[in-house]
This record gives structure tokens, sequence and C-alpha cells, in this order.
């Protein structure tokens, strides 16, 4: 007797995992008609824009640094956002669609706000130097946010390929915002504080 009830819960325990698999299966299946899809892609076609954008950005704010350290930080991060660039376009390919940008509002506000710190600083100033890297920080946790986001939404939806490289771009924006704290933490604050 107990050999069968075991042999049942067995075989209900499989039918529930079998019915799951095909449940989960089901769900992508209809995902590219969601509204879940739907903001996917809208938050992708944002960060295309916000990427394309911020390397033009990026060239202004590499001139406008005093610290070789800093200049040269903004120069590699610049060529790690045209590869950004580049990953979005493969995803958008994946998706079976053209890439396509929608204006970035918030890295609008970023891009500007560098500016700003560029207009209102003196040239070959430290304190120059700290407030761009108080803009290119703000400007990293837009991005980490962004694509931690989108990696989370493209696993989410079984798009693992793009969940992948979301996450290596994840990890390249990490990486430069601790390159900026530790440039600003070494040199360029203490020099900054002593103008």
């Amino acid at each position: 007797m107990a050999t069968r009830t075991q042999t049942r819960t067995t075989g209900n325990s499989r039918s529930s995992a079998t019915a799951s698999r095909s449940s989960n299966k089901t769900k992508r299946e209809e995902m590219p008609n969601s509204k879940f899809h739907k903001l996917f892609m809208d938050e992708l076609k944002d960060i295309y824009w916000a990427e394309k954008n911020l390397v033009k950005a990026l060239g202004k704010m590499q001139k406008a640094a005093t610290s070789e350290e800093l200049a040269n930080a903004i120069v590699e991060h610049q060529e790690q956002t045209k590869e950004h660039v580049t990953r979005i376009e493969q995803i958008f390919e994946q998706m079976g669609q053209a890439p396509k940008a929608k204006k970035c509002e918030a890295m609008e506000g970023l891009i500007a706000e560098g500016q700003e710190v560029i207009d209102d600083t003196e040239e070959d100033s430290a304190v120059r130097d700290a407030g761009l890297i108080i803009c290119a920080q703000k400007i990293e946790h837009y991005e980490i946010a962004a694509y931690g986001s989108l990696r989370t939404l493209a696993h989410r939806m079984g798009h693992e390929e793009a969940a992948q490289i979301l996450q290596t771009t994840l990890d390249e924006e990490k990486e430069t915002d601790s390159l900026l704290t530790q440039i600003a933490e070494s040199s360029v604050n203490e020099e900054a504080a002593a103008e």
C-alpha cells in the first residue's frame, strides 16, 4: 500500500514538472507579443540612444580632463562604449528587429551636467577633474541600473544569449565605476581640495 502511494506521489511530481516546463515554454513563445517584451525592447532602444550619444560626450570630457590618468580612463570607456553600441545592435538582430534608438531623457540630462561642469570650471584644474569624475560616475550608475534591469528581463524571457551579452556590458560598467573611484581617491580629490 505504501509503495503505491509513493509511486503516485512521484508520478504526480513528474506530471507537475512536465506541466511547469510546458507552461514556461508557452510563456517564452508568447513573449515577442507581450507587454513585457515591449518593455524590454523600449528599454533597449533607450540605452541604444544613450550609448550612441555618450560616445560623443566622452570625447568632450576626455579633452577637458587635466589628469592624464582620468583622460586615459575616459578614452578607454569611450572605446568600450562603441563596443556596447555594437552589442546592443546584436541583441536587436537576435530579436529580429533593426536597431532603433529612442531618446533617453536621463542620459541627455547627465550629458548636459558634464558639459555644465566643463563650462563652469577652469581649464587645467583638478576641481574640473573631480567634477568630471562625479558626472562620469553618475553616468556609470545609470548604465549599471539599465544593463542590470535589461539582463534580468532578457533572462526572464529566456533570451539567454542576450542576457549574457548584457551581463558582459554590465561587468564592464562596474569596472569603469571602480576605476573612476580609484582615480578620485588616489589623487584627484586631494589635488582639487588643495586648489
